[in-house]
């Protein structure tokens, strides 16, 4: 079932009757963006965005973790490229935390934010807390599904030009 821009417009106007939905996705928004900042510079002080740093992390992952063989064959490729994987992440982490605390191209950034977090979730089976990064995954997606960059972020402003674009 495809959307029309009106249907957009009137489901954009009705969540301006909503504003405690509007503004408690944001605070996700702003939550999650920070998380990401955060982990980047406690990685980067951890010296994991280095070659050996993310080999070591990797591997640990693939040692003691318990996802399945297939992705454990990713992961093994990636900790083989570390010069090239530990730079690419460390990019992903910062880059995704800016553009989200900025609320800049929010739905499609969340979406990124989920598949990366889902794919660091399913890495840590077995060496950590089940929930611990499910519910940054579950909140990425409800970004994604809610336009969270259109309250206290710069996707409001372009928002006004296009309404109906999936950017914001």
């Amino acid at each position: 079932m495809m959307t029309t821009a009106s249907e957009l417009q009137d489901n954009a106007s009705h969540a301006d009757h909503q504003p405690h939905a509007r503004f408690g996705l944001a605070l996700v928004r702003l939550t999650i963006g920070a998380m990401f900042v955060w982990v980047f510079f406690e990685n980067l002080g951890k010296g994991l965005y280095k070659p050996s740093g993310y080999a070591g992390l990797i591997n640990d992952y693939i040692e003691n973790g318990s996802a399945p063989a297939l992705w454990k064959s990713v992961m093994a490729f990636a900790a083989a490229h570390a010069a090239m994987a530990a730079p690419v992440q460390g990019f992903t982490e910062i880059s995704l935390g800016v553009l989200l605390v900025l609320g800049l191209f929010t739905r499609p950034v969340a979406l990124v934010a989920f598949a990366f977090l889902s794919s660091l979730w399913i890495s840590e089976w077995g060496t950590a807390w089940i929930w611990e990064l499910l519910v940054p995954v579950l909140a990425s997606l409800a970004l994604v599904i809610g336009g969270a960059g259109r309250t206290w972020g710069v996707d409001s402003f372009l928002a006004r030009k296009r309404p109906s674009a999936f950017w914001w």
